[in-house]
């Protein structure tokens, strides 16, 4: 009998969905064509809706233990400071949005992390298992393996990233463009000879830049660079101790260690369909981004959340097959929307601060969502659910888990939702229905109504 989901790749989109249906019941074995996890830092940001998004999944302190906040800009210019500057514009904490600074932790941390939790759940990860082709019929979806076996599940989840494999066997287009003609590189190093206070920015005057960030919870260094059009990047040790030496005050002996290296071009590019069949494409297999503005892992994460309560409903809850077409409907606006938003930061056309942080996000244009009320006020239905106190029960605690929440409806009960008998003031007058990743379902005047909305979403 084949198992319920197969989810192709380890990374943060992976993992984190392993760790969403495992705690719904759903049984799913995540593959990695890698002998292990990731080594490297390159997704550090980890943006205040996501950090929301882990504290449900049970990962945030860990998460929190595992990085730290943003150091200022240094800029230098011929081996001298020249000034420093935020690396974000302030976003004020209330009480709806107790996270509003985004956190700091190498990629691979965070990928420790939640495969951590992951085996806490009792979910699993094959290493060495390098998925070239996939398949389907009316009933089940198959993975294909460079060693030619095959494994069958009632949906795969494609999770292998900007190069996925998957997403070639299907045949799906990826529409983009270059978001910049330079060659980029990224690497973490050990450095000497440099504070851990600032993250320092060498730039020169065509254009050009290298950085070295402090990264948080770690002792490296992040390296990144914007190199001359048309030059190959050197990623040895030696490549990056000249690069170094060329750019900033230090010397050659000054980078002392090398973990790890990539280079990149950057570019913006969105996956044609998020879902063929029984297959569904996460993460960056579905949308590559500029690494500027700290959008791509945290999108990814984000498709695997709305993923996740959809695919427990499908295989445990009775719900319709039909849900799933709103994961793409709801995740490629969004990821569409994002890209955007991470080129616009690369060509600094916008500011990284509130723009960035993804407490905007929302669904209201979703078929998943309901606004009955006339003239809502304050939140509405397709909006993330904002955090707030009622009768001294924290809402993200009273949220935290795969249930629904209803909100606002003191002799209103439906079987299966956790009933609160207010909404803090803040959401404006109306009953709410939370879905279990955050955002409002519905509302209305009362709860008449949330349990027609239930049945037509298939729970």
């Amino acid at each position: 009998m084949a198992m319920d989901v197969l989810i192709v790749g380890a990374g943060p989109t992976g993992l984190a969905l392993g760790i969403d249906l495992a705690r719904r019941g759903v049984e799913a074995l995540v593959l990695e064509r890698a002998d292990g996890l990731f080594p490297g830092s390159r997704g550090k940001g980890i943006q205040p809706r996501t950090q929301e998004v882990f504290d449900d999944l049970g990962v945030l302190a860990a998460i929190r233990a595992a990085g730290g906040p943003y150091p200022d800009r240094m800029i230098w210019k011929d081996g001298a400071r020249v000034g420093g500057e935020p690396m974000f514009d302030t976003v004020a904490a209330v009480e709806g949005a107790p996270y509003t600074e985004p956190l700091m932790v190498a990629q691979w941390r965070t990928q420790e992390a939640l495969y951590a939790r992951l085996l806490e759940l009792g979910g699993r990860v094959a290493f060495g298992c390098e998925v070239t082709g996939v398949g389907q019929d009316a009933d089940e979806a198959a993975v294909e393996f460079a060693d030619g076996t095959a494994l069958r599940a009632r949906y795969v989840v494609a999770a292998d990233g900007g190069r996925s494999a998957i997403r070639r066997a299907l045949g799906v287009g990826m529409a983009g463009e270059s978001v910049d003609p330079a060659p980029f590189m990224v690497a973490d190093v050990r450095v000497r000879g440099l504070d851990r206070v600032y993250w320092h920015t060498f730039p020169k005057d065509d254009g050009t830049v290298v950085g070295l960030c402090p990264l948080a919870g770690t002792d490296d260094f992040q390296l990144q660079a914007r190199l001359p059009e048309g030059t190959t990047p050197d990623l040895s040790l030696d490549g990056i101790r000249t690069l170094v030496a060329a750019y900033t005050h230090l010397n050659r002996a000054d980078v002392t260690a090398l973990r790890w290296a990539s280079d990149f071009r950057p570019r913006a590019a969105l996956a044609d369909r998020f879902r063929v069949g029984r297959i569904l494409l996460a993460g960056d297999a579905a949308h590559v981004h500029s690494p500027a503005g700290g959008q791509g892992l945290n999108t990814s994460v984000q498709d695997a959340y709305n993923l996740g309560w959809k695919l427990g409903a499908v295989l445990r809850d009775g719900a319709t097959d039909a849900l799933l077409d709103t994961y793409e409907e709801e995740r490629r606006a969004n990821a569409a929307a994002m890209l955007d938003l991470s080129t616009g930061v690369h060509r600094g056309e916008v500011r990284r601060g509130p723009a960035t942080v993804q407490l905007d996000l929302g669904y209201r244009e979703s078929s998943l969502t309901e606004e009955t009320r006339t003239n809502p006020a304050g939140v509405r239905a397709g909006d993330r659910a904002p955090d707030g106190t009622v009768d001294g029960v924290r809402l993200f605690d009273a949220f935290r888990g795969p249930h629904w929440t209803l909100l606002g409806a003191p002799d209103g009960t439906v079987p299966g939702v956790r009933p609160l008998p207010a909404a803090p003031e803040s959401y404006g007058p109306g009953v709410f229905l939370v879905r279990p990743d955050g955002y409002v379902g519905w509302a209305g005047d009362s709860s008449d109504g949330a349990e027609a909305y239930l049945a037509k979403v298939g729970i």
